[in-house]
């Protein structure tokens, strides 16, 4: 927010790139906080879905926490979602695919080491030494892990959708250079394309068709990633029609809650797909206009900005506290919530220190030898997780 005042401002107002969206002098897109705000509550429902599969809280306690946290991994699709999005908006016209595959390692390998680091101390720790071949470690540490079936889950668990982030910036550059030849049309000839290839998928998967599962492979999350390209081009040429905030929450909350009666894994897609894929942009829209948001709040961005931390080592902390709670111990509700708020302030201090000690700084040291001024890597991108 702004305020009137007499003196000359120290830099000139943001003006219209060539798309239409305002940049500011050194080329840079307006950030969009209420994005970084909605990645925090993405992951905040991925942490009670394990929560729930954890079986902290037994009773009414229980059953209602798996009322509302069921459809929980559907966080993840929206990260996918929101990676897409959030590229395109802060990618120009002249970036390299080289730098941009730098700033992209820069940004998701520090962390993604330091946790599967931590898996490994934690499962000797246990006593548990069920360590995955040195091919699954590989797998693991380059990130395709998730392209086979029963490497999905090695070392830190929730990685495999990292790999599927790695597929998606590894085809960026190209679908990028797709997008900049498209006018509004083309864009939402794509858009729709990716979403019957996605739905088409979901019911391949719900019925059976297929002998690979979808929901952890790459190529069948590619197209929620290109919907949140699609979108954000969209955005940028002035050619976004969607629902406002309250209408595009409304039907993401609609779908969220249908999740739980449609087949489990990549089926739930077809549910949020449309609310996910309308609110992100309704989000950006309204911070671009200045209008209010449920997620622009300092303290909730900054949540936001850890998110990812977060994300990558909230499960180690559950997995870390079978040794002392026991497996599915079924707390009442007061004990289950005891337990619930010690996991989660565990999980966001040591997010914190990885945010703070890996992903800061390290980011920083591998892109010191690049050009780093105005560089969209050091906006804050919402990443999975991803």
């Amino acid at each position: 927010m702004t305020t009137a005042t007499t003196r000359t401002p120290r830099t000139p107002p943001p003006q219209p790139d060539a798309a239409g969206a305002p940049t500011s002098p050194d080329g840079v897109r307006p950030a969009l906080p209420s994005l970084t705000g909605l990645r925090w509550v993405a992951a905040l429902l991925v942490f009670g879905l394990h929560i729930n599969n954890f079986g902290y809280l037994g009773g009414q306690a229980g059953r209602l926490v798996s009322w509302a946290f069921t459809p929980g991994g559907t966080g993840v699709s929206f990260f996918f979602i929101l990676s897409g999005f959030v590229l395109t908006w802060s990618a120009r016209p002249g970036d390299r695919a080289p730098g941009f595959w730098r700033r992209r390692i820069a940004r998701v390998y520090p962390v993604h080491l330091a946790t599967a680091l931590l898996a490994v101390a934690i499962a000797f720790a246990m006593g548990k030494p069920a360590l995955p071949t040195w091919k699954q470690t590989v797998a693991n540490v380059s990130l395709v892990h998730s392209w086979w079936q029963p490497w999905w889950q090695t070392l830190n668990p929730v990685s495999w959708s990292l790999a599927c982030e790695a597929f998606f910036y590894a085809l960026f550059p190209a679908l990028f250079w797709l997008l900049r030849r498209l006018g509004a049309r083309g864009t939402r000839v794509l858009g729709g394309c990716a979403a019957v290839v996605a739905l088409a998928l979901a019911w391949a998967d719900a019925h059976h068709w297929l002998n690979q599962p979808m929901y952890s492979l790459p190529l069948a999350r590619l197209p929620e990633f290109v919907l949140g390209t699609v979108t954000a081009r969209l955005v940028l040429l002035g050619g976004w029609r969607g629902p406002g905030v309250e209408g595009s929450l409304a039907l993401a909350l609609l779908g969220y809650f249908l999740v739980p009666q449609v087949a489990p894994g990549y089926a739930a897609t077809s549910c949020t797909l449309t609310g996910f894929t309308l609110l992100i942009p309704a989000a950006a829209v309204a911070d671009l206009r200045g209008l209010p948001t449920l997620w622009r709040g300092r303290r909730l961005v900054r949540l936001g900005e850890l998110s990812f931390a977060f994300y990558m080592v909230h499960l180690l902390v559950l997995r870390a506290g079978i040794s002392v709670l026991g497996d599915k111990p079924r707390f009442g509700a007061v004990a289950g919530i005891g337990v619930t708020a010690a996991a989660f302030t565990i999980s966001l201090a040591l997010s914190w220190a990885l945010f703070e000690g890996v992903e800061r700084p390290v980011r920083r040291l591998l892109l010191r030898s690049g050009r780093t001024k105005g560089d969209p890597a050091l906006q804050k991108e919402p990443v999975t997780a991803d």
